[in-house]
């Protein structure tokens, strides 16, 4: 097998091909490698490689039942740990930190044949939509490596839209599947709140806004990872019941009746939206009512800005906590050298969070979550741009030295109040860029974002589709059908990817 072959190929077909025994997994994983070597210098993809650790597993291990069996895998640098390999959640205080177990969804993958190659790059933990972390530098887009692939998944992003692998783990907390597949052009699915395993102990990430899964090229692929992964587990703090049929089978079954759909371009907190975004949608709409879908422009009822703003509360709290007990492990005082500005503002703003606002913030999610349930008793889906602009310029969301220092004292210097104010206008620029995600993170509901635009420029867009909670199958199959139309452009237009052909 070459490389082109190679990179044609989804998770499924490379499964079915060593299932017939037309190619090893052993090959599979040379092939994978190679493409590694070949773009992770110009795109800075993984923070570490386990070649040989991978090549003698696949040697050594054959799961010929697993539905994934001989795959090649790279998972990400948050929480999907892998036994004897570096942890690091972006970090440089946690450089050099090596995993003493597999994490519970790591396992599954295990489970289901895959062989990990290594761990892609994301932001200090995961709380950027950009790839650019100070202890790994800055992740490249691979259709234009000048633009960033987004965030948080972002090395993941890159890794599938390079050809490297054809599935990558994620985790999604405010749009980290979404955001990056939107700029790579891939498929990415947020599930159901619950829907995915987490592990003992582990349940509440970010309060349930966030969740681990995987991006991909293809919808099938993803259809039978969540298959794979849906779980009800008695020690989680969320659940869903489980879906009684296969998702993958379900995916080719044809839509029964038309779909009533509600569609907005307009940014939730008020935001520039660019005629890309708008275009991208508006294509998917026209499509949509030729397929005699009956479709209608109409905003929900959420107070966007609030939202975000107990969004920011939230992750205040999350993130003092996360330092209180970094102090903890290693046994001192965590300072602002330490971290980076993101996280040391949200860490001293979390400081003067009381436990009366904080809980007041989560219940603002189950308002949102009834008024999305209410919405979607009138229309399936709700369709918005996965992202308003197309992927930014790698530092264009970087704050400059002198801005944060200037961040740092004044964070001291504010009232509790007015500490959340600076967080929402630290994070601004960042969310000009992706003000559509968040909203089904705090609602627990699925989304999807689903390449179908590409700029004259040469960027992706990709356009989100949000459900009512449970309904990720139906999401799936509206995917689906998008990917048999004309407007699905997959890799179309990447000079990375089409360099393979």
């Amino acid at each position: 097998m070459n490389l082109e072959t190679y990179s044609k190929l989804d998770a499924t077909e490379m499964a079915d091909l060593v299932r017939k025994k037309e190619v090893t997994s052993k090959e599979l994983l040379e092939m994978a490698f190679e493409q590694l070597e070949k773009v992770d210098p110009s795109l800075n993809i993984t923070t570490y490689s386990r070649r040989e650790k991978a090549l003698e597993e696949a040697e050594k291990t054959s799961m010929d039942d697993a539905p994934f069996n001989g795959v090649p895998i790279l998972m990400k640098d948050i929480s999907q740990s892998v036994e004897g390999e570096p942890m690091t959640s972006g970090s440089k205080l946690l450089k050099g930190n090596i995993s003493q177990h597999d994490s519970y969804f790591v396992k599954k993958f295990r489970d289901a044949g895959f062989h990990f190659m290594g761990h892609t790059t994301a932001p200090e933990f995961g709380l950027k939509n950009i790839t650019e972390s100070e202890l790994y530098g800055p992740t490249r887009n691979p259709w234009n490596a000048a633009y960033s692939p987004g965030g948080s998944s972002g090395g993941s992003a890159s890794a599938i839209a390079a050809g490297i692998v054809p599935m990558a783990g994620a985790s999604d907390g405010g749009g980290s599947i979404r955001i990056p597949a939107s700029f790579t052009g891939l498929f990415g699915l947020k599930p159901t709140r619950g829907r995915t395993p987490v592990g003992p102990g582990v349940g509440r990430q970010w309060q349930g806004a966030s969740i681990n899964f995987a991006l991909s090229r293809t919808v099938r692929d993803s259809a039978a990872m969540l298959d794979i992964l849906q779980v009800v587990q008695p020690e989680a703090a969320f659940q869903t019941p489980l879906f009684p049929g296969s998702y993958k089978d379900f995916i080719l079954e044809d839509i029964e009746k038309p779909l009533h759909i509600a569609f907005s371009v307009k940014s939730p907190v008020g935001t520039p939206v660019s005629a890309d975004a708008k275009m991208a949608v508006e294509k998917t709409v026209k499509w949509l009512e030729q397929q005699g879908h009956y479709v209608e422009e109409k905003e929900n009822d959420v107070n966007g800005i609030q939202l975000m703003k107990d969004y920011y509360l939230m992750n205040s709290g999350e993130m003092n906590a996360t330092i209180r007990g970094l102090e903890k492990a290693i046994g001192r005082a965590i300072t602002a050298d330490d971290v980076e500005i993101e996280s040391w503002i949200l860490h001293e703003a979390g400081k003067s969070v009381s436990a009366a606002a904080y809980s007041e913030s989560l219940a603002s999610w189950d308002v949102a979550a009834a008024q999305m349930a209410q919405f979607h008793r009138t229309y399936d889906f709700y369709i918005t741009p996965a992202t308003a602009y197309t992927a930014p310029k790698i530092g264009e969301l970087t704050l400059s030295h002198q801005e944060q220092e200037q961040l740092r004292m004044r964070v001291k210097e504010v009232t509790k109040n007015e500490q959340q104010e600076l967080v929402y206008d630290m994070f601004l620029p960042s969310l000009t860029y992706t003000p559509f995600t968040q909203l089904a993170n705090l609602t627990g509901q699925p989304a999807i974002s689903v390449p179908l635009h590409v700029s004259e420029d040469g960027l992706p867009l990709g356009v989100q589709v949000m459900a009512q909670k449970g309904e990720d199958h139906r999401l799936l199959q509206l995917a689906s059908k998008l990917e048999q139309s004309g407007l699905w452009i997959g890799m179309k237009g990447n000079p990375f990817f089409e360099a393979l052909q």
